[in-house]
């Protein structure tokens, strides 16, 4: 089976992209509500959460999983998949693997992949400029400009920390609460852009796409790049090269989770097109 982790509801942005990419595959869903939001956290936190959610997973008898989760990727992918992971394989010879959801948000950004040469430096003047939404975390990694800017040059990132969106979505506030904060974040991301050309925004947190259309009515007409989708095809390029996973395809589903607030449910079901049958992890 696949996994696919998150702090919260938020995964299932990806989980739903996933499962359209690629329906015959069997997933299991684990969404750690219980300590959501991940994007306020110590880091140490976040790497210790996400190590217990990546075991409760392989005890489901996953093989690879995807953090669905920008501030998890952020801050502790790296250190799982170089030394985490080796010594749990070292350990019970079960090979397994954790991938995240930056390195094909930055490849659609950017359209360069992830291992080639930085593009060649643009001719025009005019610097493209893409916006970024996400958790204070994710932000003050600084990742999406680093890797961005390392691939593209020509392009201006302007970022937007939304400290307390992921908390409010996964707590089901009211619609109206969670559009006053959306336009909150917007306000203050307009202010840094000035009199700038927007032409992109990535909502660089897993919830904020169950809101986009909030996002979208803030930034008319400024196209949004679709994580879930990028990570979604990323997935596919990637079993293609590893097919030594054991992945199952029957179309099983499974969701759990550590514990959440029942009011959300409307606002994810109704993104889901359905009812979700969560059991306590």
């Amino acid at each position: 089976m696949i996994g696919v982790f998150d702090s919260g509801f938020g995964g299932l942005t990806v989980h739903h992209a996933l499962i359209n990419a690629m329906p015959d595959l069997d997933f299991v869903y684990l969404g750690d509500n219980k300590n959501a939001p991940y994007g306020t956290r110590p880091p140490l936190d976040v790497l210790n959460l996400t190590c217990a959610g990546l075991d409760r997973l392989f005890a489901e008898g996953c093989t690879l999983v995807i953090v669905a989760c920008n501030t998890a990727s952020v801050v502790t992918l790296r250190w799982i998949q170089q030394q985490w992971l080796p010594a749990q394989q070292q350990a019970d010879g079960v090979k397994r693997n954790a991938i995240g959801v930056v390195v094909p948000t930055v490849e659609a950004a950017t359209g360069v992949a992830w291992n080639d040469a930085p593009a060649p430096a643009a001719t025009s003047s005019k610097p493209h400029t893409i916006g970024i939404f996400a958790t204070q975390r994710t932000v003050e990694t600084d990742i999406y400009p680093f890797e961005i800017n390392k691939r593209r040059p020509d392009i201006l990132v302007v970022q937007q920390a939304c400290p307390n969106l992921a908390s409010a979505i996964e707590r089901g506030l009211p619609h109206i609460e969670i559009r006053n904060l959306v336009h909150k974040y917007a306000e203050e991301f307009r202010r840094k852009l000035g009199q700038g050309t927007l032409d992109s925004i990535i909502l660089g947190c897993t919830h904020y796409p169950l809101v986009a259309d909030m996002f979208a009515e803030e930034l008319p007409s400024v196209p949004i790049i679709h994580q879930p989708g990028a990570t979604a095809a990323a997935l596919a390029r990637y079993l293609d090269r590893h097919p030594e996973y054991n992945i199952g395809r029957h179309g099983k589903r499974i969701f759990l989770s550590t514990g959440f607030s029942p009011e959300a449910l409307p606002l994810i079901e109704k993104f889901w097109g359905g009812k979700l049958d969560f059991r306590q992890a």
